[in-house]
Order: C-alpha cells, then sequence, then structure tokens
C-alpha cells in the first residue's frame, strides 16, 4: 500500500488516501466484520482498509511455500507461486516465474520480491541445473518481480530489461519496499535496489542468450511497461501479469484494458502450446483466452460501452455484477466490480 496526497483544491485540505493493489484489497476485503470487545467493527471507509493493510493481515493458518521448479517443455520450466496475498509464509513470491537452462548458464525470467526470496528461486533452479543464473530478464515492475535483481546481479548475472519497464520500476520502488516490509518483516532485509545493467529502449525486441532465441514484447497491461517472452524454439510464452488463470485479473489505476485486450490479440498470433500466466497453472491459450482474454473483451464491449454511452454507472455495475462465466475464479468478489469501476470512468473521460 502507498499514501498518495490528493489536492481537493485551495478552500479544502490535501488529504492521504491509501491505494491498494490489487492483492491488498483482496486481502482486507475478506474481513467482513470483526468482534472487539464483544462489539462488533465493521471496516467501512477507504481509510479503514488501509490501516488493515498496513498491518500485513494474513491467515494465520497459511501454509510455509516452497518454490518448485515445473518443466514446461524442454529447457523451459516454470516456478508457479500461490494466488493469494504476499505473506512471510510466501516470502512475496506470490506471481509465477521461469527459467531456461542454457549450455551457458540459466536464464531467469524475473527475480523475485526480495534477496531473501531470490535465494529461494536460486535454490528452485538447483533442483533442475547446476549451472548459474547468467541472466535475470524483468517482465514488468510489481515488487515480486524485480526486486530480487541484486542478489543475482551481485553473483555475476546480467540484468535486462525494457526502457518503459525501468522507468515504471523507479516511480514505484520506494513504496513497494515500504509495502513489502509490512507483509514480509525481516525477510526484506539485505535487499537493495538494482535496475537493469542492459535497458532495451524498443517496444519488441529479438535477442539470444545462449543460444537460445527470445522474442520481448512489451505489453503495458498491468503496469506501463510490463512485458511477455516468447521462447519460440519450445512454444511457449512467460505472459507476465498479461495472462491470469484460476484467479481473476486486477484492472489498478496503472493498468490499462485497451493495451491489455491488444497484447492479447499478439498473443493469439504467436500460438504458443504453453503458456505460463502471471498467475495461476501453467496452462494453454484455451484457458487463457477464457479466463482472460474473455474477460478484457467484457470489460471493453459492455462496461466500457456503456460508459460511452453515458448510461448510468450504478446501473451498468449492477448490470454486469456476476457474470456467469467468471465468477468462478479466486477474488472474483472482492475484486470484480472495483474493475468494472476504473473500466467506466476511463471510457467515460477517454471514449
Amino acid at each position: 500500500m502507498s499514501i498518495q496526497w490528493i489536492d481537493f483544491g485551495q478552500a479544502r485540505p490535501q488529504y492521504a488516501v491509501p491505494v491498494l493493489d490489487e492483492q491488498t484489497v483482496c486481502a482486507v476485503a475478506r474481513l467482513k466484520e470483526m468482534k472487539m470487545n464483544g462489539k462488533r467493527i465493521f471496516l467501512c471507509t477507504p481509510l479503514a482498509l488501509g490501516l488493515w493493510a498496513c498491518m500485513g493481515w494474513a491467515q494465520a493458518d497459511e501454509a510455509v511455500y516452497v518454490p518448485r521448479p515445473e518443466q514446461v517443455n524442454g529447457p523451459v520450466y516454470a516456478i508457479v507461486g500461490p494466488l493469494g496475498q504476499r505473506s512471510q509464509a510466501n516470502a512475496g513470491l506470490n506471481a509465477n516465474y521461469g527459467f531456461v537452462v542454457t549450455p551457458q548458464g540459466v536464464i531467469l525470467i524475473d527475480s523475485g520480491a526480495s534477496a531473501h526470496s531470490a535465494a529461494m528461486l536460486e535454490q528452485a533452479i538447483q533442483k533442475v541445473t547446476r549451472q548459474p543464473v547468467r541472466w535475470v530478464l524483468n517482465t514488468g515492475s510489481q515488487d515480486h518481480r524485480w526486486l530480487g535483481n541484486a542478489y543475482f546481479a551481485a553473483k555475476g548475472a546480467q540484468v535486462h530489461a525494457m526502457a518503459a519497464t525501468v522507468k515504471t520500476q523507479k516511480v514505484f520502488a520506494e513504496q513497494q519496499i515500504l509495502s513489502l516490509s509490512r507483509f514480509v518483516g525481516d525477510q526484506m532485509k539485505g535487499t537493495q535496489v538494482q535496475h537493469a545493467t542492459v535497458v532495451h529502449p524498443a517496444t519488441e525486441v529479438s535477442l539470444t542468450l545462449g543460444g537460445v532465441q527470445l522474442q520481448w514484447i512489451q505489453t503495458n497491461a498491468h503496469y506501463p511497461g510490463d512485458t511477455m517472452i516468447h521462447v519460440p524454439s519450445h512454444a511457449v510464452v512467460l505472459t507476465g501479469d498479461l495472462v491470469y488463470v484460476d484467479r481473476l485479473l486486477g484492472v489498478l489505476p496503472q493498468s490499462n484494458v485497451r493495451y491489455a485486450s491488444q497484447a492479447f490479440e499478439r498473443l493469439r498470433t504467436l500460438a504458443p502450446r504453453h503458456v505460463v500466466p502471471g498467475h495461476g497453472r501453467v496452462t494453454d491459450m484455451a484457458q487463457a483466452q477464457k479466463e482472460t482474454g474473455d474477460y478484457y473483451r467484457f470489460l471493453i464491449t459492455q462496461v466500457g460501452s456503456a460508459a460511452r454511452n453515458m448510461e448510468p454507472m450504478s446501473e451498468t455495475l449492477d448490470t454486469h455484477a456476476a457474470p456467469a462465466q467468471f465468477k468462478h475464479l479466486q477474488n472474483f468478489d472482492e475484486l470484480h466490480r472495483a474493475n468494472m469501476n476504473r473500466v467506466f470512468v476511463d471510457f467515460e473521460s477517454n471514449p
């Protein structure tokens, strides 16, 4: 969580408003009510939600997460993280990671949320190969995608990212360190901010590392500068936060569903047999289409179109409150209405 100052004009003071990411919202939204000294306490304001988020609430019975490699195809592996909130039990690794084993070393896709979690990813990789991590590629700028960079750089790895990704990382780095510290505590010790040493200015890059060709494509979906990585020789795409399966994707203030939908269509043209989503199990394009591509289309054609037609927001949100094709996804109750709200406001102001 971060604090954003909102200026309501000279006649009114500024107010500090908590800015929550989608996983923080999910965590606190489950706190429907509490009992304290025999009285019911309801969390009903953004500030109250923000205060609970700052306390790093997590389920007491959460199992400790141990990263494990899963072979996707040939030398391409995934490490699938849990779907819940960041916590000490999962060390902030509540996302998916990937790596490619080459004769010259390992290509790691995303470096984890801290030096502590980066070491956990390294241990998972060592279950497959003793080759060192030679290259780290950041697909995005959320904390768990890049705050482990310094750990691998100190061991000689070359860190790559697109210019737009680094720009966004620099904007959010300070608040991400603060927020993660509340969730994972002492596990943040020793973590240093390290941006890419190799920055690619283009929005699409073809590069070869360790003899493996990669096609790197900017998506700008969840955050500005988000990317996906195609390994054409093995028909695998690691999508970063473009694709979510098993859980509902989150539309944040920084997200852009129009860019996301366009990027998803680009993903379709790549025709991968294997999809490593940003969150959820390793899958195929059919599930990715059903649980992500169709949701982007729903938000644009149903909610966005209603905004363009100047239909009432409340009526639109009520009409589309429970689409059957998405209700089964984890986090639906916490995220869906907020997603629609942000899309409606976006299309209303930028038709």
